[in-house]
């Protein structure tokens, strides 16, 4: 059974994590797993789906003005085709085409997402090995295009480089800032598109998933909690790292990353924590 605090730490973990590169799947199972809490099991994955929606309530929160104004739009343009050229109708589009593939994928990966991939030995691999991915990203790109310049091209190639983020260790705001400049967009705007990409697909993957995580040994009470810390955590988190990319590089979150992921597997060798 998931105790208060366990629910409390996850909580400020997720709110951290979710939309810093860092992977926050991958620091909740090392920290479910340094709790003694069964990583493998579908109420413990389940409950990190859930208490991910606290994270999205923030970024739907933080960034309530932009998506009133897309969702006005596209609904405008559907009725009416001389509302077709505004930008923030097509925004509508953007999101919706780039959400798709990570809600399709996850949903037939499921078994192999909540079952084999759930070892510490991937989390490990995944964060050195996308580390040099987001250092590419920043050392090989122009970052030339504002968020106003995003194509239809740039938002499903960010949504199909997302699925990456099923992996844990990957991150999906990792995998999304870093396929945005690839594009060519500057930090800010891949940043924001991230966020927006994340919304569907973290709602959908919580509500999936809440039914694995109230019929297990998790409880409500847990469940509730951890949502709630997570919310207030993440939308300082968010405000924190849309300044942060402003003005510098992801490369330091690249770092971390592979001195986390370094670690753990020296961990794993030495038989001091098991794999799942």
């Amino acid at each position: 059974m998931m105790s208060i605090w366990d629910s409390i730490v996850l909580g400020v973990v997720e709110g951290l994590t979710e939309f810093l590169p860092v992977s926050s799947t991958g620091h909740l199972t090392i920290v479910s797993k340094l709790l003694g809490l069964p990583i493998d099991d579908p109420s413990i994955t389940g409950y990190t789906a859930v208490i991910q929606v606290g994270a999205i309530a923030a970024v739907v929160l933080f960034f309530w003005g932009d998506i009133r104004r897309i969702v006005v739009a596209w609904v405008r343009g559907l009725a009416n085709a001389e509302h077709r050229t505004e930008f923030d109708y097509h925004m509508g589009w953007y999101v919706i085409a780039g959400s798709l593939p990570i809600g399709i994928i996850g949903f037939l990966a499921k078994d192999l997402i909540s079952g084999p991939l759930r070892s510490l030995w991937w989390v490990a691999g995944s964060l050195i090995a996308w580390s040099f991915v987001m250092v590419a990203a920043e050392r090989f790109s122009t970052k030339e295009r504002p968020l106003t310049r995003i194509t239809m091209r740039d938002s499903v190639v960010m949504g199909l480089v997302q699925c990456l983020a099923l992996i844990p260790g990957v991150s999906r705001s990792g995998a999304t800032i870093s396929a945005g400049l690839f594009r060519g967009l500057d930090r800010v705007a891949a940043t924001r598109i991230a966020f927006l990409l994340g919304i569907p697909a973290l709602l959908g993957a919580g509500v999936y998933e809440l039914k694995d995580a109230l019929h297990g040994d998790v409880g409500a009470a847990p469940l509730i909690i951890g949502t709630l810390v997570s919310f207030g955590v993440a939308y300082a988190s968010v405000a924190w790292l849309l300044r942060f990319v402003a003005k510098h590089s992801i490369e330091v979150f690249a770092l971390y990353r592979v001195l986390l992921g370094t670690v753990l597997l020296v961990l794993l060798t030495a038989g001091t924590i098991a794999a799942t």
